[in-house]
């Protein structure tokens, strides 16, 4: 129950905005309103640890002879950190939401909140069938809002092509969730069978761009700050926090798996240390950190792959969202860097508590470098935004949204889930920090670690679409030739056309005869 108070508060919250648009479209006080149920929702998250753990099942679809699996919400000790985060993320944006110059938008606040409810039912999802209903939520919510605000057909293209990936993704939860019923499993992701495991990961690959590569979103897209990043991290914590509930069998399949997704995660920390900014860099960020938790869910290791899907979210939030350059807060955001060490008590304490075997120096190297592009990022002076002409309450409300994110990070490297308190292996711990501190200084002196333009983002990223863009363009041709086939069978001559498949039917008819 206390899994849908949380999400009410969200909910009920959203749909207060909508009817005070309409009704009181300048009212001053829409913002307080979307905070404190964000705030609410938050606090509420945390009451969850006194019953912990518990369900939610909604009631059974009729006829139950064909819908035998129940809408089932569990929270446990991973779900909860995922939930927690997203809860934190939703109420940080809201509050940094004072510096933007579209601040009184109760529409994308409302959006903001619908998104967070949303989240956590989908990290609270217990069986296949209740994560699929809330990733197709999810899914059609980014598709509509990337074809709202993408120009060009080109742009349109990339984004159609992202939502059918993600539908393979979520055709492949589908068949896990036919071959546990086939072998008469109890469907839910803790009692599948370890061999259905494998679809798993590749279907969060899919949508997530990990495997196989791919970016689903345009550099130039407006969708940017606010809406656009809880549009973006939640759907990857979704896709992620289903890596942290399961046990995955290995397979030959395994060590091919192993080698993408190595691949996928040097190519996103490299692309992620060298990024412009941190908004362009963005979807880079997703793809690395990503990677290491399909790598340490391969590994047989699912509290480091929730680690790292809370670190998306929560280290990845705490940066995005910062857009005002103030030198406390950009020293205070290295503690992301902290979160992302695996040193013991940090928030992936036990990322090298897995066997990543062949991957390990893989891994090793892509920690350092998200590490290194975090810390770049994160000590940067340039920036759009200021609070100088902003009141004494919005001067309070940004700095408590990042730093919100920041003390989520401390607080689940000790309490609250099956990850806290983890000391993890502390030699790889610190060559990871040392590589981390090698980069750092390389970053200053040595060109190749830097950006030459402020679009080679998009250039090179237009380079890792391209097997996409083949594969849709011979889409198109077979639709085209499909088209064409038609028009010539239904057009003047198609009785003509008959009449000749006919004859050649009667003439095989004939031979097979004598």
């Amino acid at each position: 129950m206390l899994i849908l108070v949380t999400c009410l508060f969200l909910f009920i919250t959203a749909l207060a905005l909508v009817i005070l648009r309409v009704t009181q479209p300048d009212a001053r006080y829409a913002w307080l309103v979307a905070s404190g149920g964000a705030a609410l929702a938050f606090v509420s998250v945390f009451i969850w640890l006194v019953q912990m753990p518990f369900q939610l099942t909604l009631p059974a679809w009729k006829p139950e002879s064909l819908f035998s699996t129940p809408i089932l919400f569990s929270a446990d000790g991973i779900s909860w950190a995922f939930a927690i985060g997203i809860a934190a993320l939703t109420l940080s944006i809201l509050l940094t939401a004072v510096t933007r110059p579209v601040f009184a938008n109760s529409l994308s606040w409302a959006g903001i909140l619908t998104l967070g409810g949303m989240g956590i039912l989908a990290v609270t999802a217990n069986n296949p069938l209740t994560l699929l209903l809330m990733w197709a939520f999810l899914d059609i919510t980014e598709l509509l809002s990337q074809l709202i605000s993408v120009n060009g057909e080109k742009n349109s293209e990339r984004a159609v092509i992202s939502f059918a990936t993600r539908m393979l993704g979520i055709g492949l939860l589908l068949w896990a969730y036919i071959e546990s019923l086939a072998n008469g499993s109890m469907v839910v992701f803790q009692s599948m069978p370890s061999d259905t495991g494998i679809f798993l990961v590749l279907a969060a690959g899919l949508r997530l761009g990990v495997l196989p590569l791919h970016l689903p979103y345009a550099a130039d897209s407006s969708l940017r700050r606010g809406f656009g990043t809880a549009l973006r991290l939640i759907g990857a914590v979704s896709s992620l926090s289903v890596l942290g509930h399961i046990q995955i069998a290995s397979t030959g399949f395994t060590p091919i798996l192993m080698i993408l997704a190595s691949v996928a995660a040097i190519y996103g920390g490299w692309m992620w240390l060298r990024a412009p900014d941190e908004l362009n860099g963005r979807p880079y960020w997703m793809i690395g950190i990503a990677a290491l938790a399909v790598l340490s869910a391969l590994s047989g290791n699912p509290i480091a792959a929730a680690a790292w899907g809370c670190a998306i979210i929560l280290v990845g939030g705490a940066l995005f969202l910062s857009s005002i350059p103030d030198v406390r807060l950009s020293r205070a955001l290295l503690v992301g860097s902290w979160s992302l060490s695996s040193l013991p008590f940090s928030l992936t304490g036990g990322a090298w508590a897995g066997n990543l075997s062949f991957t390990a120096v893989f891994a090793l190297a892509t920690q350092a470098l998200m590490m290194a592009g975090f810390v770049r990022h994160a000590l940067r002076t340039s920036g759009t935004e200021s609070l100088e002409d902003q009141p004494s309450w919005a001067k309070a409300a940004y700095p408590a949204g990042i730093l919100l994110l920041l003390v989520t990070q401390i607080i689940l490297g000790f309490i609250g889930w099956d990850g806290a308190r983890q000391t993890g292996n502390l030699i790889l711990a610190l060559l990871a920090s040392v590589l981390t501190l090698g980069l750092v200084w390389g970053t200053r002196r040595f060109r190749i670690f830097n950006p030459v333009r402020a679009h080679w983002v998009t250039t090179t990223g237009a380079g890792v679409n391209s097997l996409y863009q083949w594969l849709w363009s011979l889409y198109r041709g077979l639709a085209r030739l499909a088209q064409s086939i038609t028009e010539a069978l239904e057009g003047e001559g198609g009785i003509m056309w008959t009449l000749l498949f006919l004859i050649l039917f009667i003439s095989i008819i004939v031979q097979g005869i004598q």
